[in-house]
Formats: C-alpha cells, structure tokens, sequence
C-alpha cells in the first residue's frame, strides 16, 4: 500500500480513480470538499446522489465521477464532533466504508480528504490518528487499494496527516 499526504484540491486529481467526498447527508453541492466535488462534477452529480439521500453516518456511496477527471467518486457522511454522539467511531467507519466500498468497485487508486475536518469541527491531530489506525487494520486484510492520497489544504494538517501515517 502507498500511501502519499499531499497540499493539493481534491477535484484535481486526475491520476487517481476514485475521490473522496465528505459529504453531507443530502448529498448536495455544500462547502469545503463537497462544494468543490460537485463543483467539478458538475449538476449531474446532485441529480444523481437525490434518491440515495438521507446518506447515514459513516455510510459510503459509490457514483459516477461525470466531469471530475476521476471514474468514481466516493461519498461519506462524518459526524459533526460537537452536535452528535460518537463522532471518533463514525470517522473510523468512514473508513471502513470507503475501503469496502473501494474493494466492492475494484477500485485501485483513491484521494481523500481530511475527513471530517472543515464544517463538520474534528480535531484535525485527531482526525489523522483515526483516520491513520482505520486504514492500517482495513489493510490487513486484502484489497483492491494500491494507492491512498490524503489532499490537505494547508502545510500545519499535511505534518499532522504526514506523522500519523509514517510514524506509528
């Protein structure tokens, strides 16, 4: 598995075929990472996530990536931390979610986001351990992942994200 923590906007990745959307639960165009998702993707997207709405928490969809350089894209809901009840467990579903939801598409490559991290207020130090020890016991068993970029927006969350996942 490689792994790679990088500065970059998660719409443009267009070497990667899967990304990340943390999402909301309606699936709609918000801000952060789902507003440039589905910026990106362009209208077809929303059009198509509508009949999947409400997304529960820690749940993950699979759509189209439409005008995103990206095949698929992967939704999953985080929990606010301050307004509902165990967030830290929720984050570690998101997770499991979207690698299961990787290995059920044969997906090889994903970018994700620091999960949780914008509108939705996890701790970014915490966000990155979970999110870090999520990944390494969903890897113990096979998988069709090779590849795993966590994009960040700014140097202080790529240190974080840097020392979570090649420090352990």
């Amino acid at each position: 598995m490689i792994y790679e923590v990088v500065l970059a906007d998660i719409a443009k990745q267009a070497d990667i075929e899967a990304v990340v959307n943390s999402a909301n639960a309606n699936l709609r165009f918000g801000s952060g990472v789902a507003g440039a998702i589905h910026s990106a993707a362009g209208p077809e997207l929303e059009d198509y996530c509508e009949p999947y709405a409400p997304l529960p928490f820690g749940a993950a969809l699979v759509t189209p990536g439409f005008n995103l350089p990206n095949k698929f894209v992967i939704h999953v809901r985080a929990a606010h931390y301050l307004n509902d009840d165990e967030p830290e467990a929720v984050l570690q579903k998101c997770v499991q979610s979207v690698v299961a939801a990787a290995n059920q598409n044969a997906i090889t490559s994903m970018a994700i986001p620091a999960i949780g991290t914008g509108v939705f207020k996890f701790p970014k130090e915490l966000s990155a351990s979970i999110m870090a020890t999520s990944f390494r016991q969903c890897f113990e068993q096979p998988t069709s992942l090779q590849k795993v970029r966590i994009c960040v927006a700014d140097a202080d969350t790529k240190a974080l994200f840097e020392r979570a996942f090649f420090t352990a």
